[in-house]
């Protein structure tokens, strides 16, 4: 039906988008290919594209994080001749298009293939690109740390070779880097010994490297975009597509890593005239985006976290957690987990950017006669574990610094001294060692805790989220409703999402893994039996497992092996990246294997999916109801409109059948009614219909209120009113934890709505209130959901 806010044929609009679409473009997804599937992402509903980064990136990039060259859209791609035809398709449907942009990084991975970083190795500070880039020169003695040896003794394999144009290169196997003018002459070795660089074991990356990095990947080097000159040389291309009309918003990657976020904020605002812009910025439960901020507001990883947690029964927890203390061998203290997970950040893989810290600090951050830089080194180590959220943008979340230090002062009285020096100097905005401190909490939180810890305790992996707390299980209606008014008021047109390219599951994983909350006991007596037949030394990791194949089952026996393999690494428990413990290794892959190869397990993991799916598609149908109709503006992660069991990546980055999707589409617009099976098509169903709505009816969309659920089956729906008081808006009806309602039915509950008539935009169905509501049993006969206008 066409709303009261759009009239017949009226495009809509291309700045403030209704709803997105995430596609992930790569060398087997390119730009002609996103052209291709624009009048199906206007069949669905959507206003927008949502484009991962598009710039040049590293040759064979899956994922274009890794910009090389920020003057060229990148060729494998599609190159620009590709960027056109897909703005130019977009536009034919009316669609406009939001960009993902890296201010923070480039990839170094291939110097030749990085104009500005082979020109800096090559010309050390006299580079016209030395400033674009944080480097230390001064601890690297002038040189840049380039680790990529396999030891020290490797600088004897290093060759001067003709490179490309006939300029000589050094190389090192595969890796090229350029030399110096009038420095090549000599052995290998010495002409090395001249450079503006030095090659050096990879190993000492945790430790002396001089270069600020993306998180611990060396081949990510941090730029300065702070400084204007950089930010303008950085950003030219992107604007001017701004400027031309082809990109209408932008998504900021990892603002975190900025030296000033805000300042970048308001300068590309003004340079893109306000665009719509997001940030992709973790936040901790219960904190806010600083209110000076010049965006829209996140990507959606909050918004993720208040719909996972209303479907998940907290009257669970006790039991899970019992059956994860019983695997553990100890109550796991989450919080203490993750502080020993950050410090293992700081004392490892993060070593670098700590000593730096160190240096800038210097003698300032110490009492005079009572510390050494030992004891500042530990004392920042404690702070950077301890800070409670992934950084501070002072004077913006001085709280946070100033309770950080409180509690280590408290925790280790030992380093008293040094927090009382370094308290003073880490409180002044501006300051580099301020910056620095805040540009190093968030990667320590990131690998601390995403990569880490949620990894090790496995107590409920539907949770161990990115944006959640895996030690909140759950939450009431109540606090989802005042999450959804806060929402409205603070940032209404904030991203939504439940699945993007870096969250650990899909969103159809853990709404069917929340199911395990609602079901203890048979799980429990599931995994112990797994346990006895393929024992595992990490219990915990085995837990974790299980719940994974379970949660994306039936998969192919290679996805699962790689999933295992990435878990366990990145647990570093019993096996790590750098270190691989083969004889664990094998155990692992055998437990795997035993999934698909054991009858009698593969029987019982049949058997217990066959009763949990249906739980699980209600589950998901309501949380993706719940994600498109709550305030902000929601995102669609390629290809789940359908069901989606995908894992971590790069299991998420499979391809998308989109010739099954508009086949599906085209089904529903002729009047099918589906069923909830394993189709996807009701999913579809749900998305569509929610979708149009948003792009032809902004105004159903206006406002939010509760509505009052009364009966015995009153704490199994999420009911809210989006219109504007009214009472002419949308009604949006989800169900929430189905085996508990399965068993008890729905009894009396009713939905006290406005008297009159209703129609379902789903199945069509018109319903009537009156003095006693809308009983919920006919309402939700055909789906577990509902989307109510006036009829």
């Amino acid at each position: 039906m066409t709303g009261p806010d759009l009239a017949p044929g009226e495009e809509p609009r291309r700045g403030v988008p209704a709803a997105t679409y995430r596609l992930q473009v790569h060398a087997d997804f390119t730009l002609t290919d996103a052209a291709e599937v624009a009048d199906y992402l206007a069949d669905l509903g959507v206003t927008h594209a949502y484009s991962s980064p598009l710039l040049r990136s590293a040759e064979g990039s899956s994922h274009g994080y890794d910009t090389v060259d920020h003057a060229h859209i990148d060729e494998a791609r599609g190159g620009q001749e590709g960027f056109d035809r897909f703005v130019t398709a977009l536009h034919e449907q009316g669609l406009g298009l939001v960009l993902d942009l890296v201010p923070n990084h480039m990839g170094v991975d291939d110097p030749a293939a990085a104009p500005w970083w082979w020109d800096v190795l090559q010309h050390g500070q006299a580079s016209a690109h030395a400033g674009a880039f944080d480097i230390d020169w001064e601890f690297g003695s002038g040189k840049v740390r380039i680790p990529v040896l396999g030891s020290a003794d490797d600088v004897e394999k290093l060759e001067v070779v003709d490179g490309e144009g006939g300029a000589a290169e050094l190389r090192y196997y595969d890796n090229r880097f350029p030399i110096a003018p009038g420095t090549g002459e000599g052995t290998a070795q010495e002409v090395h010994a001249r450079q503006n660089y030095e090659l050096v074991d990879w190993r000492r990356a945790d430790s002396d490297l001089n270069y600020r990095r993306f998180f611990a990947i060396n081949t990510l080097a941090g730029l300065r975009v702070e400084d204007p000159a950089v930010f303008d040389a950085t950003h030219e291309l992107v604007l001017r597509l701004v400027r031309d009309g082809a990109v209408d918003g932008l998504r900021i990657d990892h603002p975190d890593g900025l030296a000033d976020p805000k300042g970048y904020l308001d300068r590309l605002a003004e340079a893109s005239g306000n665009r719509w812009t997001v940030v992709e910025k973790i936040l901790e439960p219960g904190e806010d985006l600083p209110e000076s901020w010049a965006t829209a507001g996140t990507t959606g990883y909050d918004a993720l976290a208040e719909v996972d947690e209303v479907l998940v029964d907290p009257a669970g927890e006790a039991a899970i957690t019992a059956l994860d203390t019983e695997l553990a061998g100890r109550q796991v203290d989450y919080a203490q987990l993750v502080h020993d997970c950050k410090r293992e950040v700081t004392d490892g893989m993060l070593g670098s950017e700590v000593a730096r810290l160190v240096r800038v600090i210097g003698e300032r951050g110490r009492a005079a006669g009572d510390t050494d830089a030992a004891q500042q080194t530990e004392a920042l180590a404690e702070l950077l574990a301890s800070f409670p959220v992934y950084r501070s943008y002072l004077p913006d979340g001085r709280e946070h610094l100033d309770t950080t230090v409180a509690a280590v002062r408290e925790r280790r009285p030992d380093l008293t001294a040094a927090l009382d020096a370094l308290h003073p100097v880490l409180s002044q905005a501006g300051t580099e060692a301020a910056t620095r401190f805040e540009q190093t909490s968030g990667p320590v939180m990131a690998k601390g805790v995403e990569d880490s810890a949620y990894y090790r305790w496995a107590r409920f992996v539907a949770l161990n989220e990115v944006g959640g707390d895996p030690a909140a299980f759950g939450s009431t209606v109540a606090e989802f409703h005042e999450a959804q008014l806060r929402r409205l008021e603070k940032r209404p047109l904030s991203m939504t999402t439940l699945s993007t390219h870096d969250t650990k599951r899909s969103e159809d994983v853990r709404a069917r893994l929340a199911v395990l909350a609602e079901l203890p006991s048979e799980w429990a007596q599931l995994v112990r039996g797994w346990l006895v037949r393929h024992p595992l030394a990490d219990r915990s990791l085995a837990h974790l497992v299980w719940q994974n194949l379970v949660g994306a089952w039936p998969l192919s026996r290679e996805r699962a092996h790689a999933y295992v393999e990435k878990a366990a690494r990145e647990a570093g428990t019993s096996t790590t990246w750098t270190n691989p413990v083969q004889e664990f290794e094998e155990q692992l892959h055998a437990l795997v294997d035993a999934a698909y190869d054991d009858p009698t397990t593969t029987a019982e993991i049949e058997a217990f999916v066959a009763r949990i799916a249906p739980l699980g598609r209600s589950n998901s149908l309501s949380q993706k109801l719940l994600q498109l109709t709550m305030p902000g503006v929601p995102d669609v992660y390629q290809g789940t409109e359908l069901w989606d069991l995908s894992l971590v990546d790069p299991d998420n980055r499979r391809p998308v059948d989109y010739a099954l999707r508009r086949e599906l589409l085209a089904r529903l617009d002729a009047g099918e009614v589906p069923a909830v099976d394993e189709t996807g098509a009701a999913k579809l169903l749900v998305v569509s219909r929610v979708l149009r709505a948003r792009r032809d009816s902004p105004g159903w969309f206006a406002g939010y209120r509760p509505v009052e659920v009364t009966g015995s089956g009153a704490d199994h729906v999420v009911a809210f009113d989006r219109s504007a008081g009214d009472g002419n808006g949308m009604v949006v009806v989800a169900t929430r934890l189905p085996a508990k309602l399965a068993e008890n039915g729905w009894g009396d509950t009713a939905l006290r709505l406005p008297n009159g008539a209703w129609r379902d935009l789903l199945t069509g169905e018109r319903v009537v209130s009156d003095v006693a509501g809308v009983a919920a049993d006919a309402l939700l006969a055909k789906l577990p959901v509902a989307l109510l206008v006036r009829d």
